[in-house]
């Protein structure tokens, strides 16, 4: 994954504390026992520290950690600023010191309110909305039937096409059918002939995904993916494949035809799904719409285990059933033993 650059741009300490109580800045308290983490809603493009009083790296896609360079400054002492550049955003705090480790902040939280947005040419849309998106198409109802293909005991099908803006999110599924789990290697996006001949001019071109939801790498029965490609179009002649390998000498290779006129009908957005999650981005943060996607990923799983409950229980009866049928057996037979003697 590739960094973002951690800028530090050395400034006079009393030329920016003159004006850092009328700036109207947020402000973020650090101690130098504590480690203080800023989580953007967006990944990080860029990170402007203004002092050398202030020290910290990027320890994260969307996440800087900081802390005071020394322990030797006072109460609400004037540190520097701090200047976060996400994809859409920009966020400013200036930096005070808190000379109690307990009221000191280990993780502030960057909300969209505090920060300010600008146009930024090469991102049409920011990987965080990419991922509400496809959370939303996770858990859409099924559209497409007709696009499916099973071989060496995997099935995989398509179950959604939709187009958002410049981009397309295509949501299907990989079912093992198999008692071997499957381990993924790579997953390949290609764009080729319909028909492969002998000629010069057959082509193959790879693409590259903007976003993959699900980072998974085995599965034992079901893997569902949702990944985002740029918007784009190609003659009938075209197909665009996802091809799904596995990672073994001897692995299966399962893989998923496209064809012009399936991506012609990927359908709008159900933009009630998008702000019913969007809703659930309250003062608490991302936490309660990360636990809704913790929760679809695991629902199968949940069932599973009610399923599980249900059949030891069952079993825990067999067996007491069981042990006093035994129990009526022996005394049987010991009532037996003593009428014959």
């Amino acid at each position: 994954m590739k960094k973002i650059p951690l800028i530090l741009s050395v400034s006079l300490f009393s030329a920016v504390s003159a004006f850092a109580d009328d700036a109207g800045r947020n402000v973020i308290h650090v101690n130098k026992q504590v480690t203080t983490h800023i989580v953007m809603p967006e990944n990080l493009k860029m990170v402007d520290i203004s002092t050398d009083d202030i020290v910290g790296n990027q320890c994260a896609d969307n996440m800087v950690r900081i802390k005071p360079e020394s322990d030797s400054f006072s109460q609400d002492d004037f540190l520097g600023t701090i200047t976060l550049v996400g994809e859409r955003h920009v966020a400013q705090y200036d930096i005070l010191y808190e000379t109690d480790p307990a009221k000191a902040k280990s993780m502030y939280k960057v909300d969209y309110e505090e920060s300010m947005a600008y146009n930024n040419p090469d991102i049409s849309m920011p990987e965080s909305e990419m991922a509400r998106l496809a959370w939303a198409a996770y858990g859409s109802r099924r559209k497409f039937h007709n696009i499916r293909n099973s071989q060496y005991g995997m099935l995989a099908e398509v179950y959604n096409i939709y187009s958002v803006g410049n981009y397309f999110f295509i949501d299907f599924c990989l079912k093992n059918q198999t008692k071997v789990p499957y381990d993924i290697s790579e997953m390949r996006l290609t764009l080729s002939d319909k028909k492969e001949t002998k000629s010069t001019n057959y082509q193959t071109i790879e693409l590259t995904p903007s976003f993959v939801l699900n980072k998974a790498k085995s599965f034992k029965k079901g893997f569902r993916q949702v990944i985002v490609l740029e918007k784009l179009t190609f003659p009938n002649d075209k197909i665009l494949n996802i091809e799904i390998a596995e990672n073994q000498i001897s692995g299966r290779v399962i893989s998923l035809s496209i064809r012009y006129e399936d991506i012609l009908n990927a359908d709008c957005f159900d933009m009630e799904k998008v702000e019913e999650i969007n809703d659930m981005k309250t003062e608490t943060g991302y936490d309660i719409s990360m636990q809704r996607n913790y929760d679809i990923l695991s629902k199968e799983n949940n069932s599973l285990k009610v399923e599980l409950d249900k059949t030891k229980a069952e079993l825990s009866k067999t067996k007491s059933d069981l042990q006093a049928v035994k129990t009526k057996l022996e005394n049987f037979t010991k009532s037996v033993k003593d009428a014959l003697q």
